[in-house]
């Protein structure tokens, strides 16, 4: 784990945040040349992934903030700091902490996490804050969320560039994937997204203090949470490579053998629904579910129906098109 990357005029930088922006140019990268390569504009292409990047932030963090499990404690730190209590330990919520790579630029100091309530056993903020719903840079972004705020950046930004939209979209179904894979790494070093406990060789321990370690001793899995975490499956890996697995093989297999415009992106939608929902039964950080189904698999299913409905769609298209040229 290794929540800071690098630090520059004496601002340190987060790893999700910079492997984020870095999936970002690679996957835009990938646009560009495909845009080229098929004879379209690639300066489309770019207007088109800064403009999904900032709406696909948007959607993840707003998708977070209400499906996650957290919309009260968002709404309470500020209203009523005093409703929100933190399930960690005294030692923890005293903790002094820095300031995040944005907040130091407002002039915030390091301050104790908190103040801990003895009777409730929780630690209390300890003043009112009405921006922690939007720091998506701290961490808290949901893929799903992301996928429909950059679908409808992507919507817009086609339709007044009059670009094909079902050839773009193929294009963002081996682009995002590669994106995501670097996305992920960026999880494993900001130490979220892990994985339940696991005796198997893969097995990966993050560091004292983490959000691991710190999960596991809320389980009662470990007597205080500054200790390393026990070896857990390391997801963020898994759906690293699976994410570029699948961006390859849509690349270099079905990109050549689609039969219509717009296939591509349905094969991303169910592969990536399906290694999701599957991953989901090995990750163990706190989000929100209903039926014994985490919120994303719950959104995978949804996404897999989709796929479905869409490939139908489009086939029926073609069909009807190719009969009209007969």
């Amino acid at each position: 784990m290794h929540p800071e990357l690098f630090e520059l005029f004496g601002t340190s930088f987060p790893s999700y945040f910079v492997l984020l922006l870095e999936g970002f140019l690679f996957a835009t990268a990938l646009g560009v040349l495909w845009a080229r390569r098929v004879g379209e504009d690639p300066d489309v292409i770019v207007n088109l992934g800064i403009s999904m990047l900032i709406f696909g932030i948007i959607g993840a963090r707003l998708l977070h903030v209400v499906a996650d499990g957290y919309l009260a404690d968002y709404v309470h730190l500020c209203t009523d700091p005093s409703q929100v209590g933190w399930p960690i330990s005294k030692s923890e919520c005293l903790r002094v902490v820095q300031p995040d790579f944005l907040a130091e630029w407002f002039g915030s100091t390091a301050e104790p996490l908190g103040r801990y309530d003895d009777a409730a056993a929780v630690c209390r903020p300890l003043r009112r804050d009405c921006w922690a719903w939007a720091r998506f840079w701290a961490g808290g972004l949901t893929f799903y969320g992301g996928l429909a705020g950059a679908s409808f950046a992507a919507i817009i930004n086609l339709r007044r560039d009059r670009f094909p939209f079902w050839k773009a979209a193929d294009m963002a179904g081996m682009a995002i994937p590669l994106g995501l894979g670097f996305g992920r790494l960026g999880c494993l070093l900001g130490g979220c997204c892990f994985g339940s406990p696991s005796d198997g060789p893969l097995g990966l321990s993050f560091p004292s203090g983490s959000p691991a370690s710190a999960a596991q001793a809320r389980a009662h899995l470990l007597p205080t949470e500054f200790m390393d975490s026990l070896p857990v499956h390391p997801t963020q890996i898994y759906e690293s490579l699976g994410s570029l697995l699948v961006s390859g093989a849509l690349l270099m297999w079905a990109h050549e053998r689609k039969r219509y415009d717009g296939q591509i992106f349905v094969l991303f939608l169910a592969s990536y629904a399906i290694l999701r929902f599957g991953l989901e039964f090995f990750r163990a950080d706190d989000r929100g579910g209903f039926v014994g189904l985490s919120t994303s698999q719950l959104l995978g299913l949804f996404a897999l129906l989709l796929a479905l409905v869409l490939d139908r769609s489009r086939r029926a298209t073609l069909a009807r098109f190719e009969t009209s040229h007969v």
